[in-house]
């Protein structure tokens, strides 16, 4: 970039900002000492740049002095020392302050025998920094990032974004799964225009490092990168703290004004084009940030701040589609007609740039062995398959193969192999599961935080949506069911509880367009049906089945019908009787009953209470109802429900004999029924 001719003349206007002192383009020349402001014996020369008018708080408000007597105020020097009011009297002075800008070190001066003292706003601003954020930190050593030959298409269109200063948007967003390549992505992007000259700051979240994971320094960071490589603008920052060193413990939105926007609109002011800075701002993992508020607040503030005509900046964000980002973009939200949104996930098939990934991988341990034939095609097949388009799952895999102390040979296999068992010590997706793990957990805690979800358990209530999935076992049926149906039919809960359930979650998972659960991830899947991977986020499915027998329990308990007073099934109004509440408080009980059995200590107390408040008698009054038709597919049916009634208290016989005879009873009854039943139909046919 060629530099700007205008440049050799703007540090000589930017110092005129401070004291309100003139300066001339000789002005590096001038002596430390030399009169802070315009005397009648330095009158302005042909070769003089008008001074820009100071913000209040670097120039009226220290001066001291109250508009009438301003043009009074100005220091003089006489004989290397600094005089207010030369040649004046009559005048009682009490404190006043003034800054000596021309030593490049603000001193607070102050009237009397206070004495004096200084800060440096700069070093105040360093403080304030994570510079484990930066994109070649340290802390960030090998960060992850694309391969040459992969990402190419997302990239180029980001770079594009990028480079197209005169685009009607300033804000990309890119919101993705966990695991999608978000990060590696950012990484790459930074990068390239670190390269190129057009990288401005940079920042990336760590939800597991305390220097990065709050919103506090990430203003102050990105400050310092702005004025690092800028002297103008890094004196302007440094003169706006010094003048007020408490900005950091303020809002966002003052923080970028006063360290960001002001200091530009002064070097723009003073001739600067701000088209010739670096002008990419690029943060990573907003989802990783503390506190969803801090969250939308960053997004908040940078919409009303650097989103505007005059500025150079085109920002960059990526995240998980979590709750700040997820409503700003949606339509409605604040950003939805502002920024240029990339869905990574829904958008981009990284099918392709995975085989690629792990061929060029296996191929460089193949040298590193000299076998080159130690992998197949068909085992990056397979790879790639289970990977369900999620980057993090093929760099877990090569991680855990390249492990220098063993063979590639045998780790491969026991990746392809691998199933999980209690007890088992290879863990080849150890980082992947703790990734999940954390996601699931600071999930349950926002959502168990709520007062309205007192006494529900995020992680039950979870893994009943995943069983949904693959269908809940009725009978010879497995059911999969639209979520809305398993929240309120079902589960007892409130119309749209399966949003609320993972609203913190759309990294992994998400609803498709018939409402069912989809997860991004098919290890996801893996990870949270087994509990030797799942650890103790783990709920069997016998305890899903174990809460929706509770469930249907309850239901049948709280229905205000008196069944021994019910007339035949088809005469009830279905306001006051739907099918569906036939279901799923009679017909399904027993299906799901059997299926709890294993776990019959978690709901003992629920079947006591169920046979206290009558509840046995109740379905029992209602069978005639729903199955006393004279068809022989209604009375199948009801020989199934039998058979289930009876395999439960067979099965909760050893564990729990009390719930078994006090069951029982019933169920003799109802085999009665059945064989009653059996002989009518015969004998009308």
């Amino acid at each position: 970039m060629p530099p700007d001719p205008k440049k050799r003349h703007l540090w000589p206007r930017v110092r005129s900002l401070f004291g309100g002192r003139r300066s001339t383009v000789d002005d590096s020349h001038q002596d430390a000492n030399a009169v802070v402001g315009p005397t009648q014996s330095d009158p302005a020369s042909a070769h003089s740049v008008p001074s820009l008018p100071l913000p209040v708080s670097i120039g009226e408000r220290n001066s001291g002095f109250s508009a009438p007597y301003s043009h009074l105020a100005t220091p003089m020097s006489h004989g290397g020392t600094t005089s207010f009011l030369a040649g004046a009297s009559g005048f009682q002075m009490g404190d006043i302050q003034y800054i000596d800008a021309p030593n490049a070190h603000v001193t607070v001066h102050t009237g009397g025998n206070a004495g004096a003292r200084s800060i440096d706003g700069w070093e105040m601003l360093l403080k304030e920094t994570s510079a484990d954020a930066l994109h070649n930190s340290r802390a960030r050593y090998d960060a992850p990032k694309c391969d040459e030959d992969t990402r190419v298409e997302v990239t180029s269109e980001i770079m594009e974004f990028i480079e197209n200063s005169d685009g009607p948007r300033r804000l990309l967003c890119m919101t993705g799964a966990a695991g999608s390549g978000k990060s590696a992505l950012e990484q790459t992007i930074a990068e390239i225009c670190s390269r190129n000259g057009s990288l401005a700051s940079s920042y990336f979240f760590s939800s597991t490092d305390p220097n990065r994971n709050t919103v506090t320094p990430v203003i102050p960071t990105i400050a310092y990168q702005l004025g690092r490589g800028n002297p103008p603008v890094k004196q302007l920052i440094k003169a706006a703290v010094e003048d007020d060193p408490l900005i950091f413990s303020q809002s966002l939105e003052d923080q970028i004004t006063t360290l960001i926007v002001k200091p530009f609109k002064c070097v723009s002011d003073a001739g600067l084009d701000l088209r010739t800075l670096p002008y990419a701002i690029l943060i990573d993992g907003l989802d990783e940030c503390k506190s969803e508020d801090s969250q939308a607040e960053l997004l908040t503030s940078i919409r009303k701040c650097l989103l505007v005509d005059w500025l150079p900046f085109r920002i960059f964000i990526a995240s998980r589609p979590e709750w700040a980002i997820r409503t700003a973009l949606q339509p409605g939200g604040h950003l939805h007609q502002l920024a240029y949104h990339i869905q990574l996930s829904d958008q981009y098939d990284a099918t392709g740039d995975m085989r690629r990934y792990l061929r060029r991988r296996f191929e460089d341990i193949g040298l590193s062995i000299n076998d080159p034939h130690w992998f197949t095609d068909d085992n990056i097949e397979t790879l790639v398959q289970a990977a369900s388009g999620q980057f993090i799952y093929v760099a877990t895999v090569f991680k855990y193969v390249s492990e220098r102390r063993a063979s590639p040979v045998e780790r491969l296999k026991i990746i392809l192999t691998w199933t999980p068992r209690a007890g088992q010590k290879t863990r080849p997706f150890e980082a992947l599961d703790r990734l999940y793990t954390n996601i699931v957990l600071a999930a349950k805690d926002a959502y168990e935080a709520i007062d309205s979800h007192d006494g529900r358990d995020f992680l039950l209530l979870l893994r009943a949506y995943h069983v949904n999935l693959a269908g809940i076992r009725v009978y010879r049926d497995d059911v999969s069911l639209p979520a809305g149906r398993l929240s309120v039919g079902w589960l007892g809960l409130e119309a749209k509880a399966e949003e609320n359930l993972v609203s913190d979650l759309h990294s992994l998972v998400k609803f498709d367009s018939t409402n069912h659960l989809q997860l991004y991830h098919k290890s996801f899947s893996d990870f949270f049906g087994a509990e030797s991977r799942a650890g103790a986020l783990f709920v069997s499915e016998a305890l899903v089945y174990a809460h929706l027998s509770k469930c249907f329990m309850r239901r049948i308990i709280n229905d205000q019908i008196a069944f021994d007073s019910i007339p035949d099934i088809l005469e009830l109004p279905m306001r006051q009787f739907t099918l569906d509440q036939v279901e799923l408080a009679v017909d399904y009980l027993p299906a799901i009953l059997s299926s709890a059995a294993v776990a019959i200590n978690s709901f003992d107390d629920a079947i006591a209470d169920f046979a206290q408040n009558g509840g046995w008698d109740k379905i029992d009054s209602l069978l005639p109802h729903l199955y006393h038709t004279g068809r022989s597919p209604t009375l199948n049916r009801f020989k199934m429900w039998v058979r289930s009634m009876r395999q439960f208290v067979d099965n909760v016989n050893t564990p729990n004999p009390a719930v078994a005879a006090a069951v029982n009873e019933y169920v003799v009854k109802w085999e009665g029924y059945e064989a009653e039943w059996q002989d009518e139909l015969t004998k009308n046919v």
